[in-house]
C-alpha cells in the first residue's frame, strides 16, 4: 500500500505516544482506515481532510469509518457525529426521478462483478445536488480458490459540489445564445439578397446587384470568423492548439496588418508602429501572430481613440502573469530570450478593477458609443479570450495596462523559440 487515507474527524484526539485504533485484519471497525504494514516511505501519508474532495468510507456492514472535512461541507453533517452510523442513514441520496439511489442500486447486494460507479448527480434529503462517484474495494481472491463473487470489504464514496459543473453548463448555453444571435442576422442578410436577386434578378441595375452581392460576401465572412472563433476556443479548453513553428519578422508582420487595415480604408496616420534594436531571431507561428496581432489592432481601432501605436522590442520572460497584470519583460543587456509587442491607443483605458476580467470568455466592457471595448469583430467577446489563448500556446504572457499617454497598452511576450521546438 503506497498510501493512507485516514480522517482526523473520524476519531478521538490521541494521547502523547498512544497509537491509533486501526481496523482489524477481517475488516471489523475499530476506529480509522489501517495503516499499511511494514514502513511507510516519506511523504505517502495522505490525511483525508487534505485531499479536495469529500471522502466518505464505508465498511462491509455500511458503517462510516471515514468522513473528511470536504465531505462535512458539502453535507453540513459533523463528522464526529456520524462516524459508526450507517451510511444509508447519514446521506440519503435521491436521483433526478425521486428514487432512493440505495436501494436502487443496493451496493452491498448488487452485482458481484461491479468496482466502481461513475461519477453522476444526485440529490441530498435538502434537495442539495452532489456528484456522487463510488469505488468498490473487494474481500481479496484466495488463491487456487473459486472465482464466484468477492464480497465489499469497504466502499469508497467521492462527494463533490455541482457548482463548477453549473458554472460551465451557464457558460455553454451562453455560447450557444450567442452564437445563434450573432449568426441569424448575416444568414438573414444572405438568405433575403440571395432570394431577391434569384426571382428578380433582370430587374435590378448592375450597380445594384454588385452592392447585395458585395453585402452577401461580407455576411459570409463574418460567418466564417464566427466560426474560426468557435474552433479557436474549442482548441484552447481542449489543450489541442497546436503551433507550427517557423522564422517570423515580428515587425513585418506588424507592418502587414496596418497595411491591410489601410487599404481596408483606415487612415495611414492613425498607426505608428516603433522597433527596437537587438530584437532574437523568433521561431513562431505565423499565423496565429497575425491572428494575435489583428485581433489587438482591431480591439484598439474600434474601442480605441487617437493614434493606435505598436511596439516591438526585445525582452526576457521572467516568470507567469495573470490577466490583468503587465507581464514582466527587462530589455536584455546580451542577448534578448523572447519578444515583447505592445499595441496602445489613445482612448479612455480600462479600468484596473476591470483589467482582470478583460481575457474572459464573452467579456463585455461598459458601452461606448454603441461599442464595448473586447466585443470586437462579430461581437462575440471571444476575441480576447482567443487572443490570450494564442499567446500561452506559444508559451508566452499577455496583459492589460495604462499605455503611458492614457488608453489601453495590450502587451505580451513570447519566447524567441527554436526550430526544432
Amino acid at each position: 500500500m503506497d498510501e493512507l487515507i485516514s480522517s482526523r474527524a473520524s476519531s478521538a484526539p490521541q494521547s502523547a505516544g498512544m497509537p491509533a485504533n486501526r481496523d482489524s485484519a477481517d475488516g471489523q471497525v475499530s476506529g480509522t482506515s489501517p495503516l499499511p504494514e511494514g514502513p511507510v516511505p516519506a511523504g505517502s501519508l495522505v490525511c483525508a481532510d487534505e485531499l479536495p474532495d469529500g471522502v466518505v468510507v464505508a465498511d462491509d456492514a455500511g458503517r462510516i469509518i471515514v468522513f473528511n472535512r470536504v465531505a462535512a461541507r458539502l453535507t453540513g453533517l459533523d463528522p464526529a457525529e456520524v462516524i459508526g452510523k450507517f451510511v444509508f442513514d447519514v446521506i440519503p441520496l435521491r436521483d433526478s426521478e425521486g428514487r432512493d439511489w440505495w436501494v436502487h442500486a443496493d451496493p452491498y447486494h448488487g452485482l458481484p462483478t461491479r468496482t466502481r460507479h461513475p461519477e453522476r448527480s444526485l440529490y441530498l434529503a435538502d434537495g442539495t445536488e452532489i456528484l456522487v462517484s463510488i469505488g468498490y474495494v473487494r474481500v481479496d481472491r484466495v488463491k487456487g480458490g473459486p472465482r464466484g463473487a468477492r464480497p465489499v470489504k469497504k466502499l469508497v464514496i467521492s462527494l463533490r459540489g455541482a457548482q463548477q459543473r453549473e458554472r460551465l453548463e451557464r457558460s455553454r448555453a451562453e455560447l450557444v445564445s450567442t452564437v445563434a444571435h450573432e449568426l441569424r442576422s448575416p444568414l438573414t442578410s444572405v438568405k433575403g439578397f440571395t432570394a431577391t436577386l434569384l426571382n428578380k434578378w433582370g430587374r435590378f441595375t448592375d450597380d445594384q446587384k454588385r452592392v447585395m452581392l458585395e453585402t452577401v460576401n461580407a455576411d459570409a465572412d463574418r460567418v466564417t470568423r464566427l466560426i474560426t472563433e468557435l474552433l479557436d476556443v474549442s482548441r484552447i479548453e481542449s489543450g489541442r492548439m497546436e503551433v507550427h513553428r517557423q522564422l517570423v519578422d515580428v515587425p513585418d508582420r506588424a507592418r502587414k496588418i496596418i497595411a491591410g487595415r489601410v487599404a481596408a480604408g483606415d487612415a495611414e496616420d492613425r498607426f505608428r508602429l516603433e522597433v527596437l534594436g537587438g530584437l532574437p531571431e523568433t521561431w513562431l507561428d505565423a499565423d496565429k501572430i497575425d491572428q494575435i496581432l489583428g485581433n489587438l489592432v482591431e480591439n484598439a481601432v474600434r474601442h480605441g481613440a487617437g493614434v493606435v501605436t505598436i511596439v516591438v522590442e526585445p525582452a526576457q520572460l521572467e516568470g507567469e502573469e495573470g490577466p490583468g497584470q503587465e507581464p514582466t519583460a527587462v530589455l536584455a543587456c546580451a542577448v534578448a530570450t523572447a519578444v515583447a509587442v505592445s499595441v496602445r491607443d489613445q482612448g479612455e483605458g480600462i479600468a484596473p478593477d476591470v483589467a482582470p476580467r478583460v481575457f474572459r470568455q464573452f467579456w463585455r466592457g461598459k458601452p461606448r458609443g454603441g461599442s464595448r471595448r473586447g466585443q470586437h469583430g462579430g461581437g462575440t467577446g471571444l476575441g480576447l479570450y482567443i487572443v490570450k489563448g494564442l499567446v500561452e500556446a506559444h508559451g508566452g504572457t499577455i496583459g492589460v495596462c495604462r499605455a503611458p499617454g492614457g488608453g489601453a497598452e495590450f502587451r505580451f511576450i513570447v519566447p524567441a523559440g527554436t526550430a526544432a521546438a
